[in-house]
């Protein structure tokens, strides 16, 4: 999936839009790439000595990637509905994120309950991971 496709199925924009393009997608599992450029709004004033990407831009990364498969995987209308987190558990940071880097995301459905959704997901760079988390998601009607 390219970035056209991408933006049909996420609200999201530019600065936002954290998902270049979808390298594969199957049955509860997807694996997005973010290039990190040196562009980036956020490396102004994020250490513009030793620029890292934030984790929690990481982390919404990782939520951009979920939602995707979700509404991909059960062929939710986006302008029908939102995808938004209600969960963030176990969290942790391995390595940083800089510019050059290809941050790769991977996620994975592990259960639908209802309106919610759990996930376990990575993100890594050459092979590194920077970033994993368990999450919970809600899918919230949009009003009409």
């Amino acid at each position: 999936m390219k970035i056209a496709e991408i933006k049909n199925l996420l609200p999201h924009r530019y600065p936002f839009l954290l998902i270049d393009r979808v390298l594969e997608l199957g049955p509860n599992k997807i694996k997005c790439l973010k290039n990190v450029t040196v562009n980036e709004e956020f490396f102004n004033g994020h250490f513009p000595r030793e620029p890292i990407m934030p984790g929690v831009l990481q982390v919404e990364a990782l939520a951009q990637a979920g939602c995707l498969l979700y509404i991909d995987e059960h062929k939710i209308n986006p302008e029908d509905y939102t995808v938004v987190f209600s969960a963030i558990n176990n969290c942790k940071f391995r390595r940083p994120v800089v510019p050059g880097d290809q941050l790769i995301l991977e996620v994975e459905i592990t259960g639908i309950k209802r309106q919610f959704i759990t996930m376990r997901s990575v993100a890594s760079v050459d092979g590194q991971v920077t970033c994993q988390l368990d999450a919970t998601a809600a899918l919230i009607p949009n009003d009409k």
